[in-house]
């Protein structure tokens, strides 16, 4: 008859080996002291004219630098109205008079008056001529002056009536001009096109959107500590960000700490059990650079 088994009293070495690789098969749990989701700044560009759509040269996935000329809307009523205005400006121009021109007639005629006073003089001092005849000349004298400043005090009012025409012209052929460039779409920061909302031909209105662009180059990871966990973070802080990856695998990515929330909030509910969502704990953002693995809302543990 077989011995019974016993804890006690002996040791089988079977069972030891059982219990041992048993213990070995047991999944290890995770490592982590944050958890988040992965996010990054978006930006959404909108029209900022109204009209048909000629052309817009985005795709989602497109790597854009700042500044580049995308699109543009249909400016033909536009380059109309400013060609119009131009024609206007050109013509209060025309009406605008030459005051130097008018007035140095009259200027050139007082000039000669006073040269004729000169050689009278010294004919009255000769007792050439008589004296009347200087009187008379200064009398002509005076009177061209006169004519001088009427005419110039003309002139001075008829230009400033063309001048008072001509200025809001310019400010419209101005206001028209920056419509125009805001019919270009000019992409406002470098990034990806994450999403396209028209296509070309379409009328677009002011404000319209037409795609949404995000920097995808470095995203950044929104994660949540608990309180107790605040002294071992600081700002500018370098971290381990893991990510899932096939064959039960984890991925390292370098990180830095770039904000830490100065309040804090109740566990958000898209990363924690609903046990944990009534605690308290302080959000943090990570830098990530992206090798083009990382994608927005990816989750991902982070190591401090």
């Amino acid at each position: 008859m077989n011995a019974p088994f016993s804890f006690a009293g002996g040791k089988n070495p079977g069972l030891l080996l059982a219990l041992a690789l048993l213990a070995a098969c047991q999944p290890e749990a995770p490592r982590f002291d944050a958890s988040g989701n992965f996010e990054t700044t978006e930006y959404v560009v909108a029209a900022q004219a109204q009209g048909q759509l000629l052309r817009l040269g985005v795709a989602e996935g497109d790597e854009l630098p700042a500044g580049r000329e995308v699109g543009v809307i249909d400016t033909t009523q536009l380059y109309l109205r400013k060609r119009q205005l131009q024609a206007s400006q050109q013509a209060v121009r025309q009406q605008t008079p030459n005051v130097a021109a008018q007035v140095g007639a009259l200027e050139q005629q007082v000039a000669n008056l006073q040269r004729e006073r000169k050689r009278v003089v010294s004919l009255v001092k000769a007792d050439a001529v008589p004296a009347k005849q200087l009187d008379d000349l200064d009398y002509q004298i005076a009177v061209a002056r006169q004519q001088v400043a009427a005419q110039r005090s003309a002139l001075g009012t008829q230009a400033s009536g063309t001048a008072a025409q001509a200025a809001p012209l310019r400010e419209q052929v101005r206001q028209v001009s920056d419509q125009l460039r805001q019919s270009r779409v000019v992409n406002p920061v470098a990034g990806t096109v994450l999403t396209v909302y028209v296509e070309p031909s379409e009328v677009v209105n002011y404000g319209q959107p037409l795609y949404k662009i995000g920097d995808t180059k470095t995203l950044i990871l929104r994660a949540y500590v608990a309180g107790d966990q605040l002294t071992r973070v600081k700002l500018r802080q370098a971290v381990k960000v893991l990510v899932d990856a096939p064959g039960d695998q984890r991925r390292e990515y370098a990180g830095r700490v770039q904000w830490i929330a100065s309040k804090a909030e109740f566990t958000p509910k898209v990363i924690q059990t609903k046990e944990d969502r009534v605690n308290l704990v302080y959000a943090l953002k990570v830098a990530v650079p992206n090798d083009g693995s990382l994608k927005i809302g990816m989750p991902a543990d982070v190591l401090f």
